[in-house]
């Protein structure tokens, strides 16, 4: 098993145009996942992206956020972790550490697409993601 590490970019609504620009530029195979394929339609635009990646030679990820949601200028960019549930312990013990000092966001737990998802800001004010589960959406 592997631990990926994608850099993860945030929009309000243009994530889709956005990630098939980049797809454009860099190459590579595009997987577009909405809320609404992802089982989360309350609060949210189905049809925006909930997880978008490119994988190629360059590999990213994005979403859109809900408009419910604050979008600075510098979090529209987090570090994520990605990787199988057989390396889940692994990647709770970095969300442990990561957070001390700093401020939890969703607790790393089963979200409704299946896998576990949590993320964080550390003590340095960096945005972590995390996504550990065997439904392709974080590997």
């Amino acid at each position: 098993m592997a631990i990926s590490f994608t850099p993860y970019l945030q929009f309000r609504g243009h994530a889709r145009e956005a990630m098939t620009f980049y797809q454009s530029v860099f190459g590579g195979e595009l997987n577009v996942l909405t809320f609404e394929q992802g089982g989360m339609t309350e609060g949210v635009d189905p049809q925006q992206v909930m997880h978008s990646q490119l994988d190629g030679p360059v590999g990213l990820m994005g979403s859109d956020v809900p408009e419910a949601m604050a979008l600075a200028a510098g979090s529209r960019i987090s570090l994520c972790f990605s990787g199988s549930s057989a390396d889940l312990d692994t990647a709770k013990g970095y969300y442990a550490k990561l957070v001390e000092g700093g401020e939890p966001g969703m607790p790393l737990e089963q979200a409704p697409w299946g896998d576990y998802f949590g993320d964080l800001t550390d003590r340095f004010g960096i945005a972590w993601m995390f996504n550990f589960g065997d439904s392709g959406q974080g590997q």
